[in-house]
């Protein structure tokens, strides 16, 4: 297992090429009405045959360290109990087709691997993966089902998981010769340079990597990661606010080229390079670069922070630096919404919850609250019922399960 180095190293942080055109994500389709009209189109249903490999990838839940891995610095995020999973077969030829079960209603779609292009929908993870693959072995087409328990847009990295879901299952259906870290930086090479959303490495590490029993902290700028044991007398509790974001278009875009100008004007290559000592200098600098700065540096500092809290069972301390990352995305950072400060208001004051913060990218999503173990589904359950009749979006519990008590 891979240690974190946390020293600052001098890496030269290389900007990928991103597509010129830009598009609406997880927007499009026609999502089905029931699971009877989802499980309907099994694989043999929709393609003729029977899949002959099966893969799936978890969502993730980032506890802290948000808008830090664009930047090189930690992040700490645990896999989540929903999944999306991808049934594949290989055909003989350079076509392929795909079908999803959250828009049963369309028929499947196809492209051809001589021209992949595109499509301004949910296909274009996959079409964005199966680029990325043909320079490394990929020699066909193939037909695909996907399913997925993962909300869309909700900032638990639904679209990672598809990537990595699909890079999984034509790794194993073409014999690739590809290890899970190699394919979490593939899956990001085709978000970013195919998809066009400039996203960090975190959700592809995590959706490879993590698992429900630890969290995952990882060092963006080395790779290095090492597992964080969440205290026996804590649970996570995540709550979808209803509320969608993408990270192709809107304000994840411009948070991004911020943060670069702000490190620019620093002189430095990257913000992880800034720290505590530079607060001055970055209070300095124009609005809003320097708040942009200040929340970056804040928060790696605040995942370091969280990370021995939890070490050394501190449930307390974890939640208060939960709280504090939720006013510095809201303040600094400018990306919570008034339906999920609510959110976190309410679910934070309520007894015992130790706190509780936006997760994801921000611009709607969830949040996530560490509580005691036990209550934390009925905890949700009270919050969300008065939260939904004061709001339009529908805010729903995603973790614990309903009967479970972790």
């Amino acid at each position: 297992m891979s240690e974190i180095v946390p020293e600052v190293l001098s890496v030269v942080a290389t900007e990928p090429r991103t597509c010129s055109r830009r598009v609406a994500v997880n927007q499009t389709g026609d999502v089905a009405d029931s699971y009877e009209e989802t499980i309907a189109n099994a694989f043999s249903d929709l393609f003729g045959e029977a899949a002959v490999v099966t893969a799936s990838s978890p969502g993730r839940v980032n506890l802290i360290g948000e808008h830090t891995d664009y930047n090189d610095g930690f992040v700490l995020p645990a896999a989540l109990p929903l999944r999306t999973t991808v049934e594949l077969r290989p055909r003989q030829d350079g076509t392929v087709r795909m079908w999803s079960a959250q828009y049963a209603k369309q028929q499947p779609q196809s492209f051809s691997l001589e021209s992949i292009t595109r499509a301004g929908d949910w296909t274009d993870y996959v079409r964005g993966i199966t680029w990325v693959l043909l320079d490394h072995g990929l020699t066909s087409g193939f037909d695909a089902r996907v399913s997925s328990e993962i909300p869309l847009g909700s900032g638990l990295s639904s679209s990672a998981a598809l990537l990595i879901a699909t890079g999984r299952a034509l790794r194993d259906a073409f014999h690739l010769s590809i290890v899970d870290l190699e394919l979490a930086r593939l899956a990001q090479r085709a978000e970013i340079e195919f998809v066009g959303a400039p996203v960090g490495i975190m959700d592809q590490m995590a959706c490879c990597l993590a698992d429900e029993t630890s969290a995952l902290f990882i060092d963006t700028r080395t790779r290095e990661y090492t597992r964080v044991e969440l205290p026996s007398s804590c649970a996570l509790l995540v709550i979808d606010s209803g509320v969608r974001h993408s990270h192709v278009t809107g304000g994840y875009r411009t948070r991004r080229d911020e943060c670069a100008q702000a490190a620019a004007a620093l002189g430095l290559t990257s913000l992880r390079d800034a720290g505590p000592h530079d607060l001055p200098a970055i209070d300095a600098l124009r609005e809003p670069l320097n708040r942009r700065a200040r929340h970056v540096v804040t928060e790696n500092a605040r995942v370091i922070a969280t990370v021995a809290a939890l070490r050394a069972g501190d449930a307390a301390e974890a939640g208060r630096l939960f709280l504090a990352s939720h006013a510095s995305l809201r303040e600094d950072f400018e990306v919570s919404t008034p339906a999920v400060d609510a959110l976190v208001e309410a679910v934070g004051s309520m007894p015992g919850v130790y706190g509780a913060r936006i997760t994801g990218g921000g611009f709607g999503g969830a949040i996530v609250a560490l509580t005691e173990a036990g209550p934390g589904r009925e905890i949700g359950e009270a919050v969300v019922n008065h939260h939904n009749t004061r709001f339009p979006h529908q805010a729903t519990v995603i973790v614990p399960a309903p009967g479970h008590r972790r």
